[in-house]
């Protein structure tokens, strides 16, 4: 397989980035992964991935807040998918500050460096939690921003400072905006790993906050393949495309099907400690992803009721593996 140009995929040690990561080695890029500097020298997931792929990995330790370090991946990089990011929203209610450090000015940093270097690709992760609640669905790109978390402020902070560099100076920016993507790997903080995992350890009882929010729902691997698609696309500089699937479920219904999936009848125990403050919530997210198909060429493989109950399928068996099961707490709530 012929090399094709270098890419540097920033919080490749993470959930999306991982997968991200492992997809594009497959795929013949050489890849640059970013990965947080930490004194126990941890890739993150990257050290689970297989030998062959960690073998043909650039691995380069840095902080996404440190603007030298940025600069210094990115040289001889001919496009960033930049994911590194702190997506908690609960810890975003009581740390602010990190996400405005890690968030904003990481991603000012990613492109300020795009700027002085050439580069010829950033693709920016932004998140469906950029809508707030939605006023109409299903939720295209020019759907009203509305920050009902620190969180989401933060997200829309980047996204724009991103976007203003492609209107002020030409940086060949892209947004990408996916809605909530599951799969193996991802952390017990999200809802779909807080089920299994409950579930996983022997419980009936498994704790949830609010369960009438609806979501929707993308599969990693077709989240991984919109990045790909908006690395290989023509003339999307300055554009915002929302990756989903189209198809919304209730946080409820949600617990339920997974608790059929994995053979248990469940009772769900509704926690105050585990909700959103009442303005906070967003209460309905459902993608529209009409403008992905017509400028990626990208459509979820894992779409509608049974696209979602084959992902879940999926990752229930991966997160059933002892080994990986052994990495959550599920006794614990996890902001």
């Amino acid at each position: 397989m012929s090399i094709k140009r270098r890419v540097l995929v920033t919080g490749a040690d993470g959930f999306i980035g991982s997968h991200l990561t492992e997809a594009l080695v497959r795929r013949g890029y050489a890849v640059r992964a970013f990965v947080w500097y930490n004194s126990f020298n941890s890739w993150g997931w990257l050290d689970r991935s297989e030998a062959s792929v960690r073998r043909r990995l650039d691995v380069f330790s840095g902080d996404i807040r440190d603007p030298n370090g940025v600069r210094e991946a990115m040289k001889d990089c001919d496009a960033v998918l930049h994911l590194a990011a702190l997506i908690g929203i609960p810890y975003s209610y009581h740390s602010p500050d990190s996400y405005i450090d890690t968030n904003i000015k990481g991603t000012l940093n990613v492109v300020q460096a795009a700027r002085l270097l050439g580069t010829r690709r950033i693709v920016q992760t932004s998140t469906s939690e950029v809508y707030g609640t939605a006023r109409t669905v299903p939720i295209a790109e020019d759907h009203p921003l509305c920050g009902q978390s620190p969180y989401a402020a933060s997200k829309i902070g980047a996204d724009e400072i991103a976007l203003s560099f492609y209107r002020s100076f030409g940086t060949p920016v892209t947004v990408l905006r996916p809605f909530n993507t599951y799969g193996p790997r991802q952390s017990a903080r999200a809802i779909i790993p807080t089920v299994i995992t409950q579930v996983a350890s022997g419980r009936t009882r498994v704790r949830l906050g609010s369960l009438h929010p609806t979501r929707d729902l993308t599969y990693v691997s077709d989240t991984a393949a919109g990045f790909i698609a908006a690395l290989e696309a023509k003339g999307i500089e300055g554009r915002t495309i929302n990756l989903g699937t189209g198809h919304e479920i209730s946080i409820g219904e949600l617990a339920h099907l997974i608790g059929r999936s994995m053979g248990r009848r469940i009772t769900i125990v509704s926690e105050e400690e585990r909700k959103r403050p009442a303005l906070s919530e967003v209460e309905r997210l459902c993608s529209d992803n009409t403008r992905a198909a017509e400028l990626l060429g990208w459509r979820p493989r894992y779409a509608g009721r049974p696209g979602l109950e084959r992902g879940l399928a999926e990752t229930i068996r991966w997160f059933r593996d002892p080994a990986n099961l052994a990495g959550y707490k599920a006794d614990r709530c996890n902001i």
